[in-house]
């Protein structure tokens, strides 16, 4: 599973975006609202990524610029009825802390503007929602040391590296081995491009 890329915005689609990291490109679909706030083309970006499968359309990528985002997509499509088009619409007219605050005021309306949910969709997505916390601060808010351990750690290079090139349909056993070796020959405090690149370059021999 890829949970984030870093890399060279290459193009931009009406519904999705080509991320160039270290020469392999990503689609990734995003809302509207991800899309107009994106880098330049050629200019680097990151994007918190939640990885789907089906057997229809295998393997797709939803981008978002902010773990508050994807963590408020991932509660939406948890609502039954709440598919992938209909989480990215809520979000285009109502970011989480906005969705948050249309959910404890049982605002319904605010929600149906969003492109293909109807009456009956919002109030599901309002009551559902309703004092559930839609960003990591906001449950972080209840456990004071949940801070101290998000901050995440060096060994998630290794992981990132591994999610990437699982991605590219590389199997994990080997996938983990070749970036232990590009670990271990760039060193601990390589960034996640340069050790997927060299763990390419690994595959390769």
């Amino acid at each position: 599973m890829i949970g984030r890329l870093r890399g060279l915005v290459a193009e931009v689609g009406e519904e999705d975006v080509l991320i160039d990291v270290v020469g392999v490109g990503y689609v990734v679909r995003c809302g509207a609202r991800t899309l107009s706030r994106l880098p330049a083309i050629g200019e680097e970006a990151l994007l918190h990524v939640e990885t789907q499968w089906s057997e229809q359309t295998g393997i797709t990528l939803y981008g978002f610029l902010s773990r508050d985002d994807r963590k408020a997509y991932l509660a939406l499509r948890a609502i039954q009825g709440v598919g992938p088009k209909a989480a990215l619409s809520v979000l285009d007219v109502l970011p989480p802390a906005e969705l948050a605050a249309a959910a404890a005021r049982d605002d319904k309306a605010a929600v149906a503007r969003a492109q293909g949910v109807g009456p009956k969709l919002a109030q599901r997505i309002v009551t559902e929602l309703k004092d559930k916390p839609l960003s990591d601060l906001s449950a972080a808010s209840f456990q004071p040391n949940a801070l101290a351990s998000a901050t995440p750690v060096k060994a998630s290079v290794a992981g990132e590296a591994v999610a990437a090139l699982m991605g590219l349909g590389v199997a994990e056993p080997a996938a983990r081995r070749v970036v232990e070796q590009a670990v271990v020959r760039l060193g601990e405090d390589a960034e996640p491009p340069a050790v997927i690149k060299a763990a390419l370059q690994e595959l390769g021999r």
